[in-house]
Order: C-alpha cells, then structure tokens, then sequence
C-alpha cells in the first residue's frame, strides 16, 4: 500500500480558486461548523455553491476540504469568501474552561477507580 501525499491538487488550479490569495481568516478552526444562509445565486464560482449545500446543516471546515478534496487552507478562503458575503455563518468552538472550573483532580481520582472495579 503506497501513501499519497497529503495536498494533491494541481497549484495552478488552486491559484485560480482562491484568486490567488493564500491568507484566510484567522477566526476560522478546522472544527469550526459553517452553516449556510442561504441558497446558491447563479454565477456563484462552482465551490461557493458547493459549500453552500453542504453547509445547509452545521458543518465543519476540516469537513468541507474533505468534501471537496481541496487543502484545508483553500476552504478556508473560500469559506471566508462566504463570510464577507454574508452567505454563510460560522459558529466557533468553545474555548477551553478555565482551571478554576474543572473538577478537582480527587474527584477524577475516585471515578478513575470506580470504573477500574466495573
């Protein structure tokens, strides 16, 4: 069984995708769930439409690049395409809670036994 590379897609075609740019937002995770507003309108570039019926349930961008088999940073832009253009909405992950609220490493101890005896 031979491995491929990980971003087979021919450069010049994902020049012509992003219009050449290779900054995306920063705001979007790879678990970051993309929802659509609305339906594609005609003359929308081919993968904005894509996205847009993908996204008609919550969907995550690591989710859509492998959809569309295009590099996560390609879907990014294209998805912040979508941003500026009010189509789509973007609903990120929580942040992690603070120390302060995560239980006390005794209590995890006592789970941690309890399912040892199970």
């Amino acid at each position: 069984m031979s491995r491929r590379p990980v971003d087979t897609g021919d450069p010049d075609r994902l020049y012509t995708i992003t219009g050449g740019r290779s900054e995306a937002p920063d705001d979007l995770d790879l678990v970051s769930l993309i929802v659509s507003e609305c339906e594609p309108a005609r003359g929308m570039q081919s993968e904005h439409v894509r996205i847009l019926e993908l996204c008609r349930r919550p969907t995550a961008v690591v989710e859509i690049a492998a959809e569309l088999r295009l590099p996560v940073t390609v879907v990014r832009i294209l998805v912040g395409d979508l941003l500026a253009m009010a189509k789509v909405t973007a609903r990120h992950p929580r942040s992690a809670p603070a120390v302060a609220a995560l239980p006390e490493s005794a209590l995890l101890l006592e789970v941690l036994d309890g399912l040892r005896k199970l």
